[in-house]
């Protein structure tokens, strides 16, 4: 019973909530503001279990797959810069036969954020430990000074 009027006194408004809650303390007896604690706690015992429910995964093993050669091939940049050049460098790889995307997997590609990227990424730069592949060939310029 204490479910069906919390639910009912969560989604009404500020006067009929007066009303079910005077019908309430009348059944059960209880002081007007242990009725009132005992009906929020119900609530939100009951949004809490609701809110266990977990969505899918957006972005699956192929689109981190994707992820990781178009990171790989951008020289391992960081999830800012490489976001801004993403939609540059998959066309041109896919262009290329590089590299080739179901259309699914392109659009939630090019639709993820930098953050999204870093989180996907966090766990390859960590077992690689390294930064950028920097090559140690100087300039011409450079060794002559």
């Amino acid at each position: 019973m204490t479910a069906a009027v919390a639910v009912r006194y969560q989604r009404s408004a500020w006067n009929e909530k007066e009303s079910i809650l005077n019908e309430f303390t009348q059944v059960t007896g209880f002081h007007r503001k242990y009725a009132i604690r005992v009906l929020n706690q119900q609530a939100s015992t009951l949004s809490a279990a609701g809110s266990s429910i977990r969505r899918g995964r957006i972005y699956d093993q192929a689109v981190q797959q994707a992820l990781i050669v178009v990171w790989e091939a951008a020289d391992r940049i960081c999830a800012k810069r490489l976001k801004q050049i993403i939609p540059v460098l998959v066309g041109s790889m896919e262009r290329y036969g590089h590299l080739q995307l179901d259309p699914e997997v392109r659009q939630r590609l090019l639709k993820m954020s930098a953050a999204t990227m870093d989180r996907l990424l966090k766990a390859i730069r960590e077992v690689s430990n390294t930064g950028r592949r920097r090559s140690t060939i100087r300039s011409v310029l450079r060794n002559s000074c």
